[in-house]
Formats: C-alpha cells, sequence, structure tokens
C-alpha cells in the first residue's frame, strides 16, 4: 500500500492521444475537398466586396468607376478574381452536391429523392446565370 501512496497524484493522469498531423486534409481526397470548400468560403466573401465595390463606383459617376477598372487590372486583382470565379464554382458545386443531406423533403411518408433536390438546384442556378446573362448581353 505504501508503494501506491508514493505515486499518488490529485492530478488525472494525462490522456493517451494519438499524434495528429497538421497536414491531416492531406491523406485523403475528401478531406481536401472539404477544407478546400472551407477555404473557398473566403473568396465567396471577396466576391461580395468585389461586388459591392462595383456598385458603390457606378453610383459615384463615371469617373469613380473608371478608376475601379484600373485598379482592377492590376495583375494580382485579375488572379485573385479568376481564383475567386473557380473557387466559388466549386463551393456551389459542392454544396448542391450536400445540399440532399441537410435538405429533407417529406411528402406524407415518402422522401423526396436527394437527386431531385441536386438537380434542382443546378437547373436553377442554370435558369439564373441565363437570365443575367440575357440581361448582361443586352437582350
Amino acid at each position: 500500500m505504501a508503494h501506491i501512496a508514493e505515486h499518488y497524484t490529485a492530478y488525472h493522469p494525462r490522456w493517451l492521444r494519438p499524434h495528429i498531423s497538421t497536414y491531416w486534409w492531406l491523406r485523403k481526397r475528401s478531406y481536401f475537398a472539404f477544407i478546400l470548400r472551407e477555404v473557398s468560403s473566403v473568396f465567396v466573401a471577396w466576391s461580395v466586396v468585389y461586388l459591392l465595390l462595383i456598385v458603390y463606383a457606378v453610383g459615384q459617376g463615371a469617373v469613380q468607376y473608371q478608376e475601379l477598372l484600373e485598379w482592377s487590372r492590376q495583375p494580382w486583382v485579375v488572379i485573385v478574381n479568376v481564383s475567386s470565379l473557380l473557387l466559388v464554382g466549386f463551393h456551389a458545386v459542392t454544396w448542391f452536391n450536400l445540399a440532399p443531406q441537410a435538405l429533407v423533403v417529406r411528402f406524407g411518408h415518402t422522401h423526396l429523392p436527394g437527386s431531385f433536390i441536386s438537380l434542382s438546384n443546378y437547373a436553377a442556378w442554370v435558369a439564373v446565370s441565363a437570365i443575367v446573362a440575357w440581361i448582361v448581353i443586352g437582350g
């Protein structure tokens, strides 16, 4: 009994926890896609900020809008905007693919198939894109 008393501590012993690498998300494609989707949220936010800058510049007049266009021609702005386009597209596609898991539509005792939810999201995306393209082109 004296042997146990010598090693007694009032503190809880340390848990045995395996070391997890900082780069755990590089091990599997699904982990990488998860992290990339999370990072793409920053580019979604940039797209909103950039759109607000455009709207503000247009509201201030032609001179302010031309200054924004000149600023937008800088290589780093072009790179950020092209990256944003790609990552916002990735963000949308991955979210549309996850939507059936986040949204369960019930009709009585049956569920709407997940593929219908995904396809309806894609259809709405195509329809809105077509309307915006028609407006921009000048239809």
